[in-house]
């Protein structure tokens, strides 16, 4: 997405290699957009805002609704999970003959809620400082 204020600057370029001459698609594309885009921009003579972000996108058909949310949040937080990750849970489940949602929807649930971090019981990885080396350019200089 370009912002406003370079989608002035260039048109601005465009519009002063035009007045000097220049073919307008030449000049677009030297900056590397096409002239379907800068008649796009400059619809109704004025510099137009980038709307994509402004879109409405309706919700999928598929969504899970709040409380099969709260469902897999209670089944990841059980004590019986509590420890393992959603790869190990959804088969867990499967074999309980329970399905609550995909392995990749227990992800996306615990990534939105906060809880996608590491859920085992082993300590976090200790930095360690790499170790000094030493060169030896004779006989007995290092010593271990």
């Amino acid at each position: 997405m370009i912002s406003t204020p370079h989608r002035q600057t260039a048109i601005a370029l465009i519009n002063e290699a035009v007045s000097a001459g220049a073919r307008r698609s030449k000049a677009c594309i030297e900056l590397e957009i096409s002239d379907r885009t800068l008649r796009r921009w400059t619809n109704g003579g004025e510099v137009q805002s980038d709307r994509r972000p402004l879109a409405w996108r309706p919700e999928p058909a598929n969504k899970l609704s709040l409380g099969e949310r709260a469902a897999v949040l209670d089944a990841c937080n059980c004590e019986q999970f509590s420890s393992l990750p959603p790869s190990q849970i959804v088969p867990k489940l499967a074999d309980q003959g329970r399905y609550l949602a995909s392995e990749s929807s227990f992800y996306r649930i615990l990534r939105a809620d906060g809880q996608q971090h590491h859920r085992g019981r082993a300590k976090p990885p200790i930095r360690r400082k790499p170790p000094t080396s030493y060169k030896a350019c004779g006989l007995c200089e290092v010593w271990t």
